[in-house]
């Protein structure tokens, strides 16, 4: 071999192992490069953008055609560099060809140019992505063959590939990245559970946000108007539904900028007002409807108050647009509202909650994960757990926490300490901690 093709080789490898460089960094940025950002740039007509969202939607023939010139300079870049040194240093060339172009190849085309585009996916991604379609384009026939010989060994040993189907829902997705961002600091505990809050509307039910029907503040309609307006005043609530003969019997919803209207067309006299001309009829949903659905049909309807049934038809609670927003934002507090004290942290750690709390404000307040697929409350999820009826001073232990049962109201949980354990774990226990004590010495 002369100098001049001496050279010429030795050129040759410098260009191949720059090629190399350019397929590995380029399959890096692709395929770390973010959809949404090239979707919003692609909005505000960046075409470079475009092409990328072409690209990577066809991932496994992007990356089969990378993969494809990537080998392939590599192994023509091996061979010239086993003739070169096989000329200079006879059959010892060899082995000096395979040390040398490792190092080449592990340090310049495939360490360094994959660090350099993890580092920046989204502007290595746009910047290679003209140069990339074209060879996509020219390698596609290969990449197609290779795709169908490949499809069909993996189909002989049972895996199917042909759906295409992601493994994640763009729900989990969305979740799993806003878990992410919030550990890595890029989202605050607030953040993260508004948007939580948001991806969780299709899954939670009306039943899951309700006021309980033992809670609801209703009004007697067979009271005189002027209890009623006495009562509708005292109240911190604007509507109230109003019930007649027994207290399950709802017949409407009574607003009080309708009745203060009323009112003032009245002179202010109580007695003159014709309650059942001021109230609204009352708006029944069922208790298994989704919080995304409910808060589209209070949007159509521009309502914001509605009564939830269950099966059989029985009113169970009522569910307000508030109550809705307040599993996006947290809790949503105003002047009139009286604040019910349910969950007190204490100097040992552990929190003494009222067994009325919901297990999802409960995580929000503490930032723990405590199921809510079996139970809504607190409480139910104790019950649920122990399959009884605890009794007082009673203690459970299960998804990694100790619950301690203070008081208990009739066949009601009324209030709990909680512990967190040192190891977590869904191991269930049960055990008395200490003999039943006399009920005027109970916690």
């Amino acid at each position: 071999m002369s100098d001049t093709q001496l050279w010429i080789s030795v050129a040759a490898i410098f260009v191949l192992l720059v090629l190399s460089a350019f397929f590995s960094g380029s399959e890096t940025a692709l395929t770390a490069a973010s959809r949404a950002r090239m979707l919003q740039l692609e909005k505000s007509g960046n075409r470079r953008a475009r092409v990328v969202s072409t690209l990577i939607a066809a991932r496994e023939r992007l990356i089969g055609a990378l993969l494809l010139g990537n080998n392939l300079v590599n192994i023509l870049a091996s061979a010239l560099a086993t003739n070169v040194l096989l000329n200079v240093f006879g059959d010892a060339g060899v082995v000096y060809a395979t040390l040398v172009m490792t190092m080449l190849v592990l340090i310049f085309s495939e360490v360094l140019p994959k660090t350099w585009a993890i580092s920046r996916p989204d502007r290595f991604a746009l910047a290679v992505s003209p140069i990339v379609r074209i060879v996509v384009g020219v390698f596609g026939p290969v990449v197609v063959a290779v795709e169908a010989i490949v499809r069909f060994i993996l189909r002989l040993f049972g895996v199917d590939v042909t759906d295409g189907q992601a493994v994640l829902s763009a729900h989990e997705e969305l979740r799993g990245t806003v878990d992410l961002q919030h550990m890595e600091g890029g989202l605050f505990k607030d953040e993260r559970d508004r948007i939580g809050g948001l991806l969780d509307l299709k899954e939670l039910e009306v039943s899951d946000v309700m006021v309980h029907r033992t809670k609801m503040m209703a009004l007697n309609a067979d009271d005189t108007a002027e209890k009623i307006v006495e009562e509708a005043l005292k109240s911190p609530f604007t509507r109230l539904p109003l019930w007649r003969g027994q207290s399950d019997n709802f017949i409407g919803v009574l607003h009080a900028k309708d009745l203060l209207r009323a009112l003032a067309k009245a002179d202010g006299k109580a007695d003159a007002l014709e309650i059942e001309e001021i109230m609204t009829p009352p708006w029944f949903v069922p208790d298994t409807t989704s919080l995304q659905d409910q808060l589209n049909a209070f949007l159509k309807r521009k309502a914001h108050f509605a009564l939830v049934i269950d099966e059989y038809g029985e009113v169970m609670g009522l569910v307000t647009l508030e109550d809705i927003l307040e599993e996006i934002v947290g809790e949503i507090a105003d002047e009139h509202d009286v604040e019910v004290p349910g969950l007190r942290p204490q100097p040992d750690g552990s929190v003494i909650v009222d067994g009325s709390v919901t297990i999802r404000d409960l995580n929000r307040a503490t930032d723990w994960s405590l199921p809510d697929e079996e139970a809504t409350t607190i409480a139910g999820l104790v019950i649920h757990e122990a399959r009884m009826i605890p009794e007082e001073r009673q203690v459970f232990t299960f998804y990694g926490f100790r619950f301690t049962v203070l008081r208990r109201e009739k066949n009601r949980i009324t209030r709990l300490r909680i512990m967190p354990l040192s190891e977590t774990g869904k191991v269930f226990s049960i055990r008395q901690a200490t003999p039943p004590m006399p009920k005027a010495a109970t916690i």
